[in-house]
């Protein structure tokens, strides 16, 4: 099978003649999807005022936030590129080995709609910043049609694949450029400001729901890190390419956002790039390139919500869920306008700290490996440890409760409104993971028991 052929590669296991991303390819995958302009913005809500939906952090607050969670959460994600790596599989055709067949429906489920959120989100942030270049350059905005336009980008991106978007897209694309866009918007953002006023102005302390927003943007790629790192060349190469791949962009990417929206003065995250647009000609080019560059983000979210898919739907072809989910998408994008996603960052984390949890745990004590056999010969339901991924997901959303409206008023009569151990995530990760240890070593022994019985 060629290259050209790995885009339709549905759940089995990759062979061995198509694991060909290495340490540097997946580097390079991992670099360009963390370089966002949606983690910029994500980096404005840290300091924004809590009027305007923001954490209102004190700059150093942000930044301790920062740093604590790039470096939590892209350890993680380093762990789940190597689990995917050694399995060969899709992440939610990987949770069958922890939660059964059938118990793997109910996250493949989660990860589809997280998929088709951040879809849309990165087609507005896409649209919205073209249109800002376009109406600043051309007097005309059209944000409906760059919404369709970058929407057929990602569908024929998804395509390619990621063997062929590594070696056709990303290899290729002028990634010095986006770092020359970086280095300018940073110098721009400090310009004619007083860094030491920025850097000694009061904030709210909040660092845990700060170290809990960037976690969750970070964690909220582990559904689907194994959708790449299955084409790498050895568990090492899946490892240290996504975790350090994601991680160097991070901490800058998201420093960058709260110091704009500090020394600009921005009243809303949307509002960042339309300033960002109107500070110049190079402004103009460094969000050009920034916007051209986040059409790969779009292609892992469709890519990856047609791959989940493909967990419900084995039988389909792989293209005709790329173009069904890259369609609705789009359509998505038109009809819905999602203009603060904070809330959607903190409900994915309340769902995938502990899933991740449960994974790493039953992983690490079935031996550090996953053979075809742990991941397609398995139960239909492992309720032990879907009790395990839900008592984490209960105990988030006891510190934190986080949702729709209707969900947060009942879940917020028990909330303490102070979590005693620091956050949600940590607490969540951590019952979660101990809980999956005691039932998976319990299950063992049980099982051990009635092999003796039997003999």
């Amino acid at each position: 099978m060629s290259d050209a052929e790995t885009p339709s590669w549905g759940i089995e296991p990759v062979p061995e003649r198509l694991r060909v991303l290495g340490i540097f390819d997946g580097f390079l995958l991992w670099a360009n999807l963390s370089v966002s302009l949606l983690v910029i913005v994500a980096g404005a809500f840290l300091v924004l005022p809590a009027s305007d939906f923001g954490l209102a952090l004190s700059l150093p607050e942000a930044l301790a936030a920062i740093v604590a969670a790039a470096l939590v959460g892209n350890v993680l994600l380093a762990l789940g590129g190597l689990i995917g790596a050694d399995a060969r599989v899709p992440t939610m055709v990987l949770m069958r080995a922890p939660l059964g067949r059938r118990g793997s429906y109910l996250p493949t489920g989660l990860n589809v709609l997280q998929c088709l959120g951040w879809s849309v989100f990165e087609l507005i942030v896409i649209a919205t910043g073209a249109s800002a270049l376009s109406h600043q350059v051309l007097g005309v905005g059209g944000v409906a049609f760059w919404k369709l336009l970058f929407g057929v980008v990602a569908t024929v991106l998804a395509f390619l694949g990621p063997v062929g978007f590594v070696r056709k897209y990303v290899r290729k694309f002028a990634v010095w450029i986006v770092i020359a866009s970086l280095l300018y918007l940073t110098w721009w953002s400090l310009h004619g400001q007083r860094p030491i006023a920025l850097w000694h102005r009061h904030g709210a302390h909040a660092f845990w729901p700060g170290f809990d927003l960037v976690l969750a943007s970070i964690i909220s790629w582990t559904p689907l890190v194994a959708d790449y790192t299955r084409f790498s060349r050895s568990r090492a190469a899946g490892f240290w390419g996504a975790g350090l791949g994601y991680f160097v962009p991070t901490i800058p990417l998201f420093g960058l956002g709260a110091v704009i929206a500090m020394s600009r003065h921005i009243s809303e995250a949307p509002a960042l790039l339309t300033a960002i647009a109107a500070g110049g000609a190079a402004s103009i080019l460094a969000l050009l390139a920034l916007t051209v560059d986040e059409s790969d983000e779009a292609f892992a979210n469709v890519y990856s919500g047609a791959v989940s898919l493909q967990n419900l739907l084995p039988a389909v072809p792989q293209r005709l869920l790329v173009a069904g989910f890259a369609g609705t998408a789009t359509v998505g994008s038109l009809l819905i306008d999602l203009r603060n996603y904070q809330p959607f960052l903190y409900l994915l984390g309340s769902f995938f700290v502990p899933l991740f949890a449960v994974l790493l745990a039953d992983w690490l004590l079935a031996g550090r490996h996953y053979d075809a056999d742990a991941v397609f010969r398995v139960p239909e339901l492992r309720l032990e440890m879907i009790g395990a991924w839900l008592v984490g997901f209960g105990l988030y959303q006891w510190l934190s409760p986080q949702g729709p409206a209707w969900w947060t008023r009942i879940v917020a009569h028990f909330d303490p409104h102070a979590s005693p151990w620091g956050g949600a995530s940590l607490p969540s990760f951590t019952v979660a993971f101990g809980l999956a240890v005691i039932a998976r070593l319990l299950t063992r022994r049980a099982a051990a028991v009635d092999f003796a019985r039997s003999a």
